[in-house]
C-alpha cells in the first residue's frame, strides 16, 4: 500500500466495505471477480488494507479497527488502545489539555488522548504513516483535536504544549533494537525533549529496559494488559524516583517501597506467580510482603506462602506435590491421577514444556499445573492447581 489517497475516495470506501470480511484463502478468487469493475492497484490495495485491519482487531477493537487505517509497520508497533487510553487518562488527571506526539506513527496514542478531550499535534516524518494517521483522526471524528505534521520531530517546536509524548521507534531492518540509543530518535534526545515539557512528559520505552537506564528524575511504570506485559513509560513531572507496576485492565497500580529482597523459604502449600509488570518493574517483594511469603530461590521470581491471600499482582495456585526433577517419578504421578490436562510452567528450567509433554504423555479427565523451577537453588517440580478462594 504505497498512496491511501485512493482508498479514501467514494470508490475506495466503498471497495473496503465490500471486502472487509474477506478471507484469506478466498482473496485470489475475490480479486479476480473484483478487478473486472475495479483498477488492479486498488482492488490489491483494499485487501490489503483488509488484511490489516482485522489484524488490527486485537489492538483496537472490531469496531475502530473496521473504520481506520494501518501500514503494516503501524499495526506490528502501535499501542494496544486500552493501554494508550489509560495512559490518556493519566494525562488528563494531571490537568494536560495540549500534548505533542512525536513519532506519532498511525495515531493510535494521538486517537485516546482526543478522546480524552485533549488537543493533539501528532508528528511523524514518515509521509504513508502520517497519512494514515491523519485518516484515523477523520475517521473517528477527532479532527478537530489531532493535527497530524509530517516532519521530523526533532524540528517540532513543542513549547505551545503543557505535555510531550515520544514514541521512539524501537525497530530496525534487523528487528528489535535493544539499546536505547539506538532508538529512533536516542532516548538520550528523548528525555532532553520530556525535559524540556511544560507541565509533564511520557516516553514509551521497551519494557525490558534496564533500570539503570532510567534517569533519576523520572518515574518508571511497567504496563501489562491482560497479563501481557505491553511497555515501559518514563513520566516526567510526576514522582520523580517512583516505581510502579499497572495491571490493566483496571486500573491496578502497585507502587514500590523499597522493600528488601524476601527471604528463600521452604515451598509452602501456595505458589504465586507474579504478573511479568510486577517482576519487570522489580516489585515482587511488595506481592511477597502482601501474601506473607518468600521465595523459591534467591534469582526467580516465584512466591511461596502457606496461606492464600488474593492478590491482583499475582495468579496463586495451591501446591498438592514437591519433588526434585524426575521426568518418570512426573509420569506416573499423573497417570496416578489421571491428569489429561497439563499446563506447564517454567522458570530457571531448561525443559521445553512440549518437549515434557511428549515424555510424560498426559491421559485422563483432570487437570493440573506444574512448574518447573528451582527450590533454594535444585532443580524441582511443583504440582498443582490454580487456587480457590
Amino acid at each position: 500500500m504505497n498512496d491511501l489517497a485512493p482508498l479514501l475516495t467514494p470508490e475506495g470506501r466503498a471497495l473496503l466495505d465490500e471486502v472487509r470480511d474477506t478471507d484469506p484463502a478466498q482473496e485470489l478468487a475475490v480479486a479476480t471477480r473484483l478487478r473486472r469493475e475495479h483498477p488492479a492497484e486498488l482492488v490489491s490495495a483494499a485487501l490489503g488494507q483488509a488484511r490489516l485491519r482485522q489484524r488490527a482487531v486485537v489492538k483496537f477493537g472490531a469496531e475502530d479497527a473496521a473504520r481506520m487505517f494501518f501500514t503494516p509497520n503501524g499495526v506490528e508497533q502501535s499501542t494496544r488502545a486500552s493501554v494508550a487510553a489509560y495512559r490518556a487518562r493519566r494525562m488528563a488527571d494531571l490537568g494536560i489539555t495540549s500534548v505533542a506526539d512525536l513519532c506519532c506513527g498511525i495515531g493510535g496514542d494521538a486517537i485516546a488522548l482526543a478522546r480524552a478531550g485533549i488537543r493533539v499535534l501528532a508528528v511523524d516524518r514518515d509521509p504513508r504513516t502520517a497519512a494514515a494517521a491523519r485518516a484515523n483522526a477523520d475517521a473517528l471524528g477527532l479532527a478537530g483535536l489531532v493535527e497530524v505534521r509530517e516532519a521530523d520531530v526533532t524540528d517540532v517546536d513543542t513549547a505551545g504544549f503543557d505535555a510531550v509524548f515520544v514514541d521512539p521507534a524501537r525497530r530496525g531492518g534487523r528487528g528489535r533494537i535493544f539499546d536505547p540509543e539506538a532508538y529512533s530518535p536516542p532516548l538520550s534526545w528523548a528525555v532532553s525533549a520530556a525535559r524540556r515539557a511544560s507541565r509533564a512528559a511520557a516516553l514509551k520505552i521497551a519494557p525490558g529496559v534496564p533500570h539503570e537506564a532510567v534517569p533519576e528524575d523520572a518515574e518508571a511504570e511497567w504496563i501489562s494488559d491482560g497479563g501481557d506485559v505491553k511497555e515501559a513509560v518514563l513520566w516526567f513531572g510526576t514522582e520523580p524516583g517512583a516505581v510502579r507496576a499497572t495491571l490493566l485492565p483496571g486500573p491496578r497500580t502497585l507502587l514500590s517501597r523499597g522493600l528488601p529482597d524476601p527471604e528463600v523459604r521452604p515451598p509452602g502449600r501456595y505458589l504465586y506467580e507474579p504478573d511479568g509488570a510486577v517482576i519487570r518493574a522489580h516489585l515482587v517483594a511488595e506481592v511477597a510482603d502482601r501474601v506473607e511469603g518468600g521465595l523459591l530461590d534467591a534469582t526467580i521470581a516465584y512466591v511461596t506462602a502457606d496461606a492464600l491471600h488474593p492478590t491482583p499482582y499475582a495468579t496463586a495456585y495451591e501446591i498438592t506435590d514437591h519433588l526434585p526433577f524426575n521426568v518418570k517419578k512426573l509420569k506416573a504421578l499423573l497417570r496416578e491421577r489421571q491428569v489429561g490436562t497439563l499446563t506447564v510452567k517454567k522458570r530457571g528450567s531448561a525443559v521445553e514444556p512440549e518437549e515434557l509433554r511428549k515424555k510424560v504423555k498426559p491421559q485422563g479427565p483432570h487437570a493440573a499445573t506444574v512448574f518447573l523451577t528451582r527450590v533454594a537453588g535444585a532443580p524441582a517440580m511443583l504440582i498443582g492447581h490454580p487456587a480457590r478462594a
